[in-house]
């Protein structure tokens, strides 16, 4: 004996609204949403009284006309729709992202150095004439310059801690700066400034992409200039022509997160403690300093290179260059330095 399967009733699509706490805050955009909600769904009711009217129509062409016009109203409806949803979805984005990083002040500073949220530089900066103000130009020089020498100072403990002894990762010949680092800094203090106020996933995703963009460009103009490679990834997993890959590309958007959210707010506060007095001239002197440093290394390099194919110095200028920049030097300064025709 067979059994008899029961059908299943039809049940009618209900839209039914969220439930909503007794004492829960209803903002106007949720009101508006709810009457737009209740707009729709009338509208579908409408349409479904209507379709049967297109079966058999009295004037084709009326139709026809009332029909495309509908189809406009509504494609427009639609797109003003999902402009509504994309800039709803920032506001609570950037609302949600400034109350969390607002939370080291409301815990009463119980860092030592606590970071100041974007907001708050943003709030000083406003209310001061300082000549770094914003993202100008003042501003991403020093963020260059201090870029350059803490990328350096990190590196060095990361060699202490994974390799247990202290060894150079300076690019410059004076004092311990990698321009490569200062780069970075403004490319992603350019790229995540407008990210300061929103949620990390952008800053990752940014990251990922500004990170992964300079230092590909880096080693690839360092090769075509000094015929020398800095890194290379060739060992490691989805690279691309061993300039970058998928590890450290994750490592930029994390250090994008980081930049943006801690380190970039922290210089930020920093900076703004130079004095308008003497702050424009002051950068303009590093700026000099790092001009002449980046000369005399492109110069040092050279004469390491031609060394190297036993070329003697041409004029007393070089004579000095080999006196103070010798090979053993040049070693210590430079010691992940590998030369195109000494790659593997």
């Amino acid at each position: 004996m067979t059994k008899k399967r029961k059908r299943k009733a039809a049940v009618p699509t209900v839209y039914a609204p969220e439930t909503v706490p007794q004492q829960a805050r209803v903002t106007e955009m949720e009101a508006q949403s709810q009457k737009l909600l209740e707009s729709a769904v009338r509208t579908a009711q409408k349409m479904d009284e209507f379709y049967p009217q297109m079966l058999h129509p009295e004037d084709p062409k009326a139709m026809d006309r009332q029909i495309r016009q509908e189809l406009d109203s509504f494609r427009r409806a639609s797109v003003n729709i999902t402009r509504a949803r994309q800039r709803l979805f920032d506001v609570r984005d950037e609302l949600g992202a400034r109350w969390n990083d607002m939370r080291p002040v409301r815990k009463k500073r119980r860092l030592r150095f606590p970071t100041p949220p974007n907001a708050v530089i943003d709030a000083e900066e406003a209310a001061s004439n300082h000549f770094t103000k914003g993202l100008s130009l003042y501003k991403l020089l020093w963020v260059f310059y201090l870029g350059s020498f803490l990328g350096v100072v990190v590196e060095v403990l990361w060699c202490i801690l994974i390799h247990g002894r202290i060894e150079s990762r300076s690019a410059l010949v004076y004092g311990p700066f990698n321009p490569l680092y200062g780069v970075g800094a403004v490319a992603l203090s350019l790229a995540l400034y407008r990210y300061r106020n929103r949620g990390p996933w952008l800053s990752f995703l940014s990251g990922m992409v500004v990170g992964s963009a300079v230092e590909y460009v880096c080693s690839l103009l360092q090769e075509l200039v000094l015929g020398s490679r800095s890194w290379d990834y060739s060992h490691l997993p989805f690279n691309l022509n061993g300039r970058i890959c998928l590890l450290y590309s994750v490592f930029w958007g994390v250090l994008g997160v980081l930049w943006i959210k801690r380190l970039y707010p922290l210089m930020a506060k920093w900076i703004l403690k130079i004095p308008n007095r003497v702050g424009k001239a002051l950068t303009w002197a590093v700026m000099a300093f790092f001009v002449v440093n980046a000369v005399v290394t492109c110069i040092a390099l050279a004469r390491w290179i031609q060394r190297m194919d036993d070329i003697p110095p041409q004029n007393a200028f070089m004579q000095f260059i080999d006196e103070r920049f010798t090979d053993e030097r040049m070693r210590n300064i430079f010691p992940g330095m590998v030369f195109t025709e000494e790659a593997p």
